[in-house]
């Protein structure tokens, strides 16, 4: 599943040599998507290696610990490597961690050219891989398929720049923009199909934040339960967040079934320290999103939560993206409202831009990015 839904067109006016380069990438990019539920904290990337038109070796980054993309690539296309362009959907690594710097081994195979879609801002990186290759006097080229190659990495390459995590805010809805029945009832709103695509949005997470009423409501364990292109096995299952500022999480509650995975904000309390549950002291929200960052290595936070925790994160200017699941039904004037913000005035309002919509069976997806009229 991917979150960009833009066609590759063929038959774009492009010379031969950019709609060559333009088809590995993409195929460099499929190949790094293989890897989204697995490599956190570690970036997703692919790469393939190509001479003449023919492919000699791809690979992509499968989970952190193991190897980069290019040593997989490198690895396949052996001594043929030798003066053959290599195509990366991430600027080559250029220190030491738990693998060999990317950049020398590519150094050392002899190819010829690097096609880079997406420079690296992480520090250790930054330029230098790029600049191990020129000194090698490789021809590098950057930046192509760069928005698309981004897209797999939203939250790696925001921490890297910023120190904070790219949040998205997931909310389902009925037409009439209510969340649940007076009485809390929500199950459900939205159709198999968007449930599922719920999943995929957990999946690429390394943390998922709700509060501590959501979870005394629904019971909520907020994992990966099901993907529909993935091995389940396989995913690295997200940090769930309770917010909990007066100590009222119940040991019995179903999120605890997996005690080592999650972490309370609230006061302290040694049950849940017996569990093996990371605590946090109480933060504001924008500093909760730096620790967990920063101190935690958490750069994809989805929030699923009720309206008010809901409303906080956007009136606190905090999320960076809302994935906003419309069910073609209708609550009433009793439900629950979607948010809860005391607005008076129309300058108040919160605008989105609309990245796309998609039909998930009778419901549709929407991605909204807000924007700078948002006050």
């Amino acid at each position: 599943m991917t979150e960009n839904n833009q066609a590759f067109d063929p038959s774009a006016h492009l010379d031969p040599q950019t709609s060559q380069d333009q088809t590995w990438m993409r195929h460099a990019i499929a190949l790094a998507e293989q890897g989204r539920y697995a490599t956190k904290p570690n970036p997703n990337v692919g790469c393939v290696i190509v001479k003449d038109g023919q492919l000699l070796g791809e690979g992509f980054h499968p989970q952190a610990g193991q190897p980069h993309a290019e040593v997989f690539a490198l690895r396949q296309a052996g001594s043929a490597a030798h003066g053959a362009t290599a195509y990366v959907t991430l600027e080559p690594c250029a220190h030491y961690g738990r693998t060999p710097p990317c950049a020398l081994g590519l150094v050392e195979a002899g190819v010829a050219r690097v096609v880079v879609a997406c420079a690296d801002p992480n520090p250790l990186v930054a330029g230098k891989g790029i600049e191990i290759l020129q000194r090698a006097g490789i021809e590098v080229e950057q930046g192509l398929c760069a928005d698309e190659a981004a897209q797999l990495n939203r939250g790696f390459l925001k921490a890297m720049s910023t120190q904070q995590p790219y949040v998205r805010l997931k909310v389902a809805s009925s037409l009439d923009g209510r969340t649940a029945m007076a009485s809390g009832e929500s199950k459900w709103i939205t159709g198999a199909a968007a449930r599922l695509d719920v999943q995929h949005w957990r999946g690429i997470s390394a943390a998922i934040i709700t509060g501590i009423d959501t979870v005394l409501a629904d019971d909520c364990e907020l994992n990966v339960r099901e993907l529909a292109q993935a091995d389940i096995s396989t995913v690295v299952q997200p940090k769930r967040v309770v917010l909990d500022r007066q100590g009222r999480l119940p040991l019995t509650a179903k999120i605890l079934l997996q005690p080592e995975t999650v972490m309370v904000m609230g006061p302290y309390r040694q049950d849940l320290a017996d569990l093996g549950v990371v605590q946090l002291p109480v933060f504001s929200l924008d500093a909760l999103l730096s620790s967990l960052c920063q101190d935690y290595q958490l750069f994809d936070i989805l929030i699923e939560a009720g309206a008010t925790l809901s409303s906080a994160f956007l009136q606190q200017h905090l999320v960076d993206e809302m994935i906003s699941y419309v069910a073609p039904t209708f609550l009433g004037q009793s439900a629950r409202a979607m948010f809860k913000a005391d607005l008076h005035h129309m300058a108040e309002q919160f605008r989105f831009k609309l990245e796309d919509v998609t039909q998930l069976g009778d419901d549709l997806r929407l991605r909204l990015i807000p924007t700078q009229e948002s006050v």
